[in-house]
């Protein structure tokens, strides 16, 4: 199978935002910009903005004046999020590297990153892109998601879909949860010039109404879809009843409820 752990193109921008943002991504967009506290004239970047779940909560709760960029590496993504919002609402939409920034040093006050970090090829150098963007002073506050195994929907759906796979099973549920080791995190954190390194467990409680969209999005919200067409198409519909059953089992139907579990980190240029 082909690689295709970052190709968030087609439908899957959509599936994403629609299935997914609302159960795993919004609880931790609004608890990780609660924590910025910045001057009506600040300046923040977002990197990894993905369909803008952050941004809009970056954007309706700091100051008019603010300023904010975002940004995505995936134009999919990017193009999908531009269209939540009106000309009104001054962002600066850029696709950009992570780990080569357009940007001047020290242009920002404040640099956010939710769920972005694991999907950095080389994380040291976009490490050290974000510290030289920052202005003395300035915060770099993100998430990353803890194990898999403490985050139920993700682990069904990487299990089930295995399943169906006798060799070369879809790994892109491996990716997003493979990065949350606070001394390692810490340490990439000091070696590109941060200082005031703090990590912190944040466990939530993924809550939804519909078995069948929490599947579809597990299935079609991401890049495992992919591998999926690739290897067998005829078999989605069977993979999505497959985890919706299991989601229903062990998190309940109507509401589901599951367990989800990130860390929090922030650090000072």
């Amino acid at each position: 199978m082909s690689d295709n752990n970052a190709a968030f193109v087609g439908a899957i921008p959509e599936n994403y935002d629609r299935y997914l943002g609302p159960v795993l991504f919004e609880p931790y967009a609004a608890d990780l910009v609660t924590s910025l506290d910045l001057p009506k004239n600040a300046a923040v970047l977002e990197l990894a903005c993905g369909t803008g779940i952050v941004t809009r909560h970056l954007r309706g709760q700091l100051a008019p004046r603010v300023k904010i960029g975002a940004t995505d590496l995936n134009d999919a993504m990017l193009a999908y999020a531009r269209r939540k919002f009106d000309n009104s609402e001054t962002i600066e939409w850029k696709q950009a590297d992570a780990t080569n920034l357009p940007f001047a040093d020290q242009s920002f006050d404040a640099v956010v990153c939710q769920f972005g970090l694991m999907f950095f090829p080389d994380k040291e150098k976009a490490l050290r892109e974000t510290y030289h963007v920052l202005k003395p002073g300035g915060v770099f506050l993100f998430s990353v998601w803890d194990a898999i195994e403490h985050n139920d929907l993700p682990h069904i759906a990487h299990t089930i879909i295995s399943k169906f796979f006798n060799d070369n099973p879809p790994n892109f549920y491996q990716i997003p949860f493979s990065f949350h080791d606070p001394e390692i995190i810490s340490s990439l954190l000091s070696a590109a010039g941060f200082r005031e390194i703090q990590t912190a467990v944040v466990a939530l409680t993924a809550s939804a109404s519909s078995t069948h969209d929490l599947a579809k999005g597990l299935v079609h919200g991401n890049p495992v879809i992919s591998a999926i067409r690739e290897h067998d198409e005829s078999r989605i519909p069977e993979i999505e009843a497959a985890v919706a059953a299991t989601v229903a089992r062990e998190c309940g139907d109507s509401p589901v409820r599951a367990r989800m579990q990130a860390l929090i980190c922030s650090a000072t240029r």
